[in-house]
């Protein structure tokens, strides 16, 4: 198993599996409620069926996506050795294939992982990352991004995205359906009752999305931390990475800011914050990170 030497968090695991439930429920209520109320139930699987093909091609085009936006290429270990022979390192430790290694020449300092699957996952950081962390901390980043690979993560937040994707389409489905029947008073409660009720389903898909997001990064904050036995060096990079983005030109972070979410630390930290956040608060990671070194230098027995 690719996940085996992570360590697992049985209380963000539960959180984490509550919110994909929840966000399920969602996309099913909805189309279950578009079905008993519109009398042709075609719609509400044609929403179904179109909601479900963008996810999936969210899904397994997401290291394409991800690698363009963040204007990143491939490097083979000639181009780059040391990057190479650090995740060679951290894989053997996991137990996990290894992921493609991508370089973004970005001066913003960050690093993503993305990919269909662990056998399809590129790991990517940007040249500004690479001059501002030491090795330690280096490592410490690229074991955060392994345990995204590992836990299979995009494909989690792919399927997570659906139910918001349905409720867009089915907005869009009923603007253009109320549009055609214009004159027919009829149909005008329909179209108003779809809107709302897709506005509703969209709000809290999002806001579940980003409380997923905000876990997911905790757990591999967590795993990777365990992973190299050096909490305190993730702590230090992500200390380092926050910092720089105060003084990055806004040029570049708007450049990184594209895969935004992907990120160990999102590119724009004057963004969104609180219940819109995609990446918990700094302290509330560093704090993780405290407990688990404090943990780790215990002494045993």
């Amino acid at each position: 198993m690719a996940t085996s030497r992570f360590i697992k968090d049985s209380g963000l695991t539960a959180r984490m599996t509550l919110t994909m439930f929840l966000l399920g429920a969602l996309f099913v209520g909805l189309v279950v409620l578009v079905m008993s109320y519109v009398r042709s139930p075609g719609g509400a699987v044609v929403v179904a069926v179109v909601a479900i093909g963008l996810a999936f091609w969210q899904w397994w085009s997401s290291d394409t996506v991800a690698m363009r936006a963040m204007r990143a290429r491939e490097v083979t270990p000639e181009e780059a050795p040391e990057l190479h022979g650090m995740i060679d390192r951290l894989c053997a430790l996991a137990d996990m294939p290894k992921p493609r290694v991508g370089v973004s020449d970005l001066a913003v300092p960050n690093a993503f992982a993305t990919g269909r699957s662990p056998d399809r996952a590129v790991v990517c950081v940007t040249t500004g990352i690479l001059h501002t962390l030491d090795a330690e901390e280096l490592e410490a980043v690229l074991a955060h991004e392994l345990s995204h690979v590992a836990h299979r993560d995009v494909l989690v937040m792919t399927v997570a995205s659906s139910a918001g994707i349905a409720a867009g389409l089915l907005m869009r489905f009923a603007q253009f359906g109320g549009m055609g029947r214009s004159r027919n008073s009829s149909s005008l409660p329909v179209v108003l009752v779809a809107v709302v009720v897709s506005l509703v389903v969209y709000a809290v898909s999002f806001l579940l999305l980003r409380l997923l997001s905000r876990y997911r990064e905790l757990s591999a904050d967590r795993a990777g931390a365990y992973l190299t036995l050096k909490p305190a060096a993730l702590a230090s990079a992500l200390q380092k990475i926050s910092g720089e983005a105060a003084v990055t030109p806004q040029r570049d972070l708007r450049a990184g800011s594209a895969a935004s979410a992907l990120c160990i630390v999102p590119a724009l930290s004057g963004g969104l914050s609180g219940l819109a956040a995609t990446h918990p608060p700094l302290q509330q990671r560093l704090e993780q990170l405290a407990r688990i070194q404090a943990e780790l230098g215990r002494p045993t027995g």
